[in-house]
């Protein structure tokens, strides 16, 4: 279980961030790739860029390559990579004339190479995702992508029938079902308001609303990804837009907490419980990525511009 969410600030710069929900870790911590980097690529690219983009956000390196949970650039644009095990249909293998990318390095292809979610757009209708794993110790990981920058942001899913690039109006992807079913599924829950309520008379009896909050009475509470992706869509629209760095970063952790997932409460198998494991902030009017863990709450920055862009291969970064 996972959910994503961007925003745009007062004066139009995107916040971009995801809890990642699960029963544990991989040891992954913040991680930046430098503009000249050699990464070993899955396939043969002749469009992919020799000097990239700066990309800074959550992973792994497994032999050189860093594979990213989520992350973002240094031209504001981001990518996370959410649960979708059910419904993820990657191609068997290449395919002749195609831009072909291996799952696992999706997110850091998109962040190495473009500037914007028109530019990936384009890319996308010629991309052939492939179910490879980048080696025999790590299976291929079945996910959806959300994409974001300052002018909106994109689903990516691998389905049965193809590639699948969807608009994101609402700015909010979770796990199952595709992305099509969740956006559906909002106009269940149209009546829902930040408003109260106006007293209802029943014949004789006047019947007002409890307090505050009661526009919201209805909107699902528990930790699948149908009530997530509601309560995250619902959250996100009516939050307040804000003005500066702390307002914004506040603004998106506290969104992201309406739907943080409590150990104890949501099991997998027996005895094992997904859980939040973090929560992350991608800025792109800073280019800072900020992380805070399950049993750390405190919310700590990791600047772009403190990494030093000069190396050949990708380095773990420690907070300012």
């Amino acid at each position: 279980m996972c959910t994503g969410i961007r925003f745009t600030s007062t004066s139009g710069s995107m916040y971009f961030g995801r809890n990642l929900d699960w029963t544990q870790g991989y040891g992954e911590r913040v991680v930046m790739t430098p503009p000249a980097a050699k990464i070993p690529a899955a396939f043969s690219r002749e469009g992919d860029l020799e000097r990239g983009h700066a990309v800074i956000g959550m992973g792994i390196v497994v032999e050189g390559i860093p594979l990213y949970f989520d992350c973002g650039n240094d031209a504001g644009l981001a990518v996370a990579g959410l649960n979708f095990p059910q419904s993820a249909r990657y191609a068997s293998e290449h395919r002749h004339g195609a831009i072909n990318v291996a799952a696992y390095e999706f997110p850091f292809w998109i962040a190495r190479n473009f500037s914007s979610v028109e530019e990936v757009r384009e890319a996308l209708a010629r991309v052939n995702v492939v179910a490879k794993p980048v080696n025999r110790q790590l299976p291929v990981a079945n996910l959806h992508w959300i994409i974001g920058d300052a002018t909106g942001s994109v689903v990516v899913e691998c389905l049965e029938d193809g590639l699948r690039v969807w608009e994101n109006d609402v700015d909010v992807l979770t796990n199952e079902p595709d992305f099509g079913w969740q956006r559906t599924n909002l106009r269940n829950y149209l009546t829902l308001s930040d408003a109260d309520p106006t007293a209802a008379a029943w014949g004789k009896a006047s019947l007002p609303p409890f307090g505050s909050g009661m526009g919201m009475h209805g909107i699902p509470g528990d930790y699948s990804g149908p009530s997530r992706f509601v309560k995250a869509a619902f959250v996100n629209a009516h939050y307040p837009a804000q003005e500066g760095e702390r307002a914004n970063v506040t603004r998106l952790f506290r969104t992201l907490g309406s739907v943080a997932v409590p150990d104890g409460c949501a099991q997998v198998v027996e005895g094992a419980f997904e859980r939040t494991l973090y929560t992350s902030c991608f800025s792109a009017a800073t280019l800072t990525y900020y992380h805070a863990a399950y049993d750390d709450l405190e919310i700590r920055a990791y600047p772009l511009a403190s990494c030093d862009m000069n190396g050949s291969a990708p380095v773990f970064v420690p907070a300012a």
